[in-house]
């Protein structure tokens, strides 16, 4: 695949003829709701093969050997370079795509998504190893919180997509660090929630269990590890992988509540696979920026890949942007979550053209609104997601999961399968 950015002037039509497509294949591989509009800085995929690279200032071509995993003596002779000691800014060189084999997951949650759900899994299906159910919430008596399942259970196994039942410290709509503290600190709670999760899995065909504890603060640090390791080994013995969710830190001693309760190096030496949930850096509540920037989860990766085993670590990937309304005030309106398609639907509805920060390598523009209100949005599209790609080659990582599979992405999955094989575990 090649991403193409739309110019002044650019038509669906004239960038399908340029690149020797028709029409009908840009418009399947990007899904636009306004295909006779489009707005300048919108990325497109182009269902081509391999890729064209543009020189930037400090690249070399072992520098972009090693970035894209092609040799130096192939990028010389399919670019028919006379010098590989010289190249130029804003040279274009065409690399073809490597594919490495990875893992892929996806959260789904059924009470967002509703009856669209089964469709959802069918859609990404092909292109997931697993598939996450969010969620199970933990109650203080230890039984567990049922979730409306089967449908999309069925629908990740005909698609040959590994079940993950998820546990959460959930209540009231919100992570609870004192329904935390109360379940972490007693054996007999921990057993009966371990019980209940087990016959779950047993009786609707999960195969891994997922444990999705946040907010724990530092007094749930050592009881969440004791917890951990007395699930994996009741997991384990019903054949059975247990994973867990960890918040984005960058070092052992990051202090707040969300993060001082995950220990990186002892949860990755006690169970099979770890989410790292390297998003929400820019949240509802928050000001407006990237959701995932790319230096902040590049640092949270180094950090992860030097205490956890790389063959179990899974990076987090947004599949969603927020809507922020001008000025932001702290504690004041929060911003709506969208998808990257109603993103885009809403640059073109207002005809303003979408920017793109080389730093965060992520997408955004600014509207107003009927009511005179202005907007940003920030989100992500094909561009902010081949970076995170590339991040999960360089590091050889076991795979990246998504949060939260809603729709509204297809050229993502495109994207997916140009880079990558997926393994399919059953």
């Amino acid at each position: 695949m090649q991403i193409h950015i739309v110019k002044p002037g650019d038509s669906l039509w004239q960038i399908a003829q340029n690149y020797g497509l028709t029409f009908q294949q840009m418009l399947d591989a990007n899904k636009l709701t306004f295909p006779g509009r489009l707005v300048s800085g919108q990325a497109l995929l182009v269902p081509t093969k391999g890729q064209v690279y543009t020189v930037r200032a400090g690249d070399s071509l072992w520098t972009i050997s090693r970035r894209y995993g092609i040799s130096v003596a192939d990028i010389v002779r399919l670019n028919n370079i006379q010098n590989p000691d010289r190249i130029m800014v804003g040279q274009r060189l065409y690399l073809p795509r490597s594919r490495t084999m990875v893992e892929t997951s996806a959260y789904l949650d059924p009470r967002m998504t509703g009856a669209r759900s089964p469709a959802l899994v069918d859609e990404a299906g092909p292109y997931l190893t697993d598939l996450a159910v969010f969620t199970y919430a933990v109650n203080r008596d230890g039984s567990l919180t049922a979730v409306d399942d089967q449908a999309v259970i069925s629908a990740a196994l005909r698609n040959r997509v590994v079940p993950v039942m998820v546990l959460a410290n959930f209540e009231d709509g919100t992570f609870s660090t004192n329904l935390a503290t109360a379940v972490l600190s007693s054996e007999e709670i921990q057993d009966r929630v371990i019980t209940e999760a087990l016959q779950i899995m047993d009786s609707k065909g999960y195969r891994i269990l997922d444990c999705d504890f946040e907010y724990l603060g530092r007094e749930n640090r050592e009881r969440y590890n004791n917890f951990l390791r007395r699930a994996a080994q009741r997991v384990r013995a019903r054949g059975y992988l247990l994973s867990a969710a960890l918040a984005p830190k960058t070092s052992g001693d990051q202090v707040g509540v969300l993060y001082e309760g995950h220990d990186y190096s002892a949860v990755g030496q006690i169970v099979d696979i770890v989410f790292f949930m390297t998003y929400e850096w820019g949240w509802s509540g928050g000001p407006p920026m990237a959701v995932s920037p790319l230096p902040q989860v590049r640092r949270v990766m180094e950090y992860a890949v030097s205490v956890v085993p790389k063959n179990k670590i899974m990076m987090g990937i947004p599949h969603y942007g927020y809507d922020w309304t001008l000025p932001y005030v702290r504690g004041g309106r929060w911003a709506r979550s969208i998808t990257p398609q109603q993103a885009v639907d809403l640059a073109v509805r207002y005809g303003v053209n979408i920017q793109y920060d080389q730093t965060s390598q992520a997408p955004f523009f600014y509207y107003t609104d009927e009511q005179g209100q202005r907007h940003v949005v920030w989100f992500e599209d094909v561009r902010s997601i081949q970076a995170k790609f590339d991040l999960v080659k360089e590091l050889g990582l076991r795979g990246f999961f998504y949060w939260v599979l809603r729709g509204g992405f297809t050229p993502n999955w495109l994207l997916l399968e140009d880079n990558f094989i997926v393994r399919k575990n059953i």
